[in-house]
């Protein structure tokens, strides 16, 4: 079965590290037949979480904040796999990442008893630092994320060694990503 997977891109970079990851990740998951949808994150109109608890009331707008983040509810809602799509920034994701995920919860409140919708996820990201010990603070944090939310992790690409926009060339994380959006189906 074809699956719908959903991008969240928190990078600032369009033409970067992330982005490269994230090319080869869809000509993968496109090849095995499945339908991708990107946002470029730091391009759109998306403000923090006030938690103020008032979303969940209009199905189409849910969160009580008016901006772009309606453009990925529908998406998000409808997709089968959510990939989390990010440079590393002091051992974590980047804030436009941060800001929209947070966000995400509105479509929680939605749901009578706050059950969030369950996913299957994927976390791409690119690094400057190499090594298990450059990677576990982020791997900690994803894997506990989707272990609180109840998702199932398909898995996790950490290209190291990746600081200016091009770095990335060559690297064998590249084929990794590509052979992961390949598996999806």
């Amino acid at each position: 079965m074809k699956r719908k997977i959903v991008i969240l891109n928190g990078s600032p970079r369009l033409n970067g590290n992330t982005a490269a990851l994230i090319r080869e990740f869809v000509r993968g998951a496109e090849a095995a037949g499945n339908t991708v949808v990107r946002f470029d994150l730091d391009r759109m109109a998306i403000h923090g979480c006030k938690g103020c608890l008032g979303g969940g009331k209009n199905p189409d707008q849910p969160c009580a904040q008016k901006d772009d983040m309606d453009l990925i509810y529908p998406e998000y809602r409808s997709a089968d796999v959510l990939v989390l799509a990010s440079p590393m920034y002091y051992w974590g994701i980047s804030g436009q990442l941060k800001c929209a995920f947070d966000r995400l919860f509105a479509i929680t409140e939605s749901d009578p008893g706050w059950k969030t919708p369950h996913k299957k996820a994927i976390l791409l990201m690119a690094a400057e630092g190499t090594g298990k010990e450059n990677e576990a603070p982020v791997i900690d944090y994803y894997e506990s994320l989707l272990g609180f939310l109840g998702w199932e992790n398909l898995g996790s690409i950490v290209a190291g060694g990746v600081l200016k926009a091009g770095d990335i060339a060559g690297h064998p994380e590249l084929e990794k990503a590509f052979e992961l959006g390949k598996r999806i189906c």
